[in-house]
């Protein structure tokens, strides 16, 4: 392994562990159950780092990733409850995410960005998945990552196509959500996908949005019914929509759009 993956590897490793606190803190900021006062506010940055099971903050070796879990072998060391094995999952995902991107891209700005965008996705799915929240902190964030990247010259696409991307994304899944209430008086669709296709729609262009929810679609609807037929479907029966279309964007981003298109016939 050459100097510049190992150094992508590291770096994905730490920002991974920042991953784990975008994931574990934005939900509870959201729906205000952070459960301090208001002497000590809740945010990314406070309160430290501390265990949530017996409320004792860490120590600095406590929280380097991978290694901390593996050497108190996955519990605390303070009151030896069990550490989620979500925590190394997610710092080694991200650490192999940093890698493959500088792998494939190059150790160049387009690299770290696509690091970013990828990056993003898998928090914001990890979170969907088990909140059904899309923060606007995060599908913002890629809105307009992908326009100043594009702005840049960090990404193939002009920036006009971005913009319209961003666009269109937003707008086509509004639409759809918006007849679909009117019609059946449900909410099928939470703005928080609307954004997070609009974000897609800046990093992919706007050509690249029909194969992302087509392939997002069939995957959300397998994947439904996998979980129907095992009884292991949501008691309110919905699938969260957000991490198929992170899966989507992802496949668009890597395969690419051609590619995609001839599997499915087009």
């Amino acid at each position: 392994m050459t100097w510049d993956l190992t150094l992508a590897f590291g770096l994905g490793l730490v920002v991974g562990s920042f991953v784990n606190v975008l994931i574990h803190r934005l939900p509870r900021m959201i729906m205000g159950d952070a459960h301090v006062s208001d002497a000590q506010p809740y945010n990314l940055c406070w309160p430290a780092s501390h265990c949530p099971q017996c409320q004792s903050p860490l120590k600095v070796w406590h929280n380097i990733p991978v290694l901390s879990y593996v050497w108190l072998k996955g519990r605390c060391s303070f009151c030896r409850h069990n550490i989620s094995a979500q925590y190394p999952v997610i710092e080694l995902t991200t650490a192999l995410i940093w890698l493959s991107s500088i792998w494939y891209w190059g150790f160049n700005a387009t690299g770290f960005c696509w690091a970013g965008f990828i990056t993003t996705l898998l928090a914001l799915s990890v979170i969907d998945w088990q909140t059904t929240l899309l923060p606007d902190d995060l599908t913002q964030a890629l809105v307009w990552g992908g326009l100043m990247a594009c702005a840049l010259g960090w990404l193939p696409l002009r920036l006009s196509e971005s913009v319209w991307g961003a666009v269109i994304g937003y707008t086509s899944l509004w639409s759809i959500a918006t007849v679909f209430e009117r019609l059946t008086g449900k909410q099928g669709m939470g703005a928080g996908d609307f954004k997070l296709l609009a974000g897609l729609g800046a990093w992919l262009g706007p050509l690249a949005l029909l194969p992302v929810v087509m392939l997002a679609s069939l995957s959300g609807a397998s994947v439904g019914l996998i979980l129907k037929f095992t009884h292991r479907l949501r008691s309110d029966g919905y699938v969260p929509f957000g991490p198929f279309l992170a899966m989507a964007g992802l496949a668009v981003a890597v395969i690419g759009i051609d590619v995609i298109a001839r599997w499915m016939g087009w």
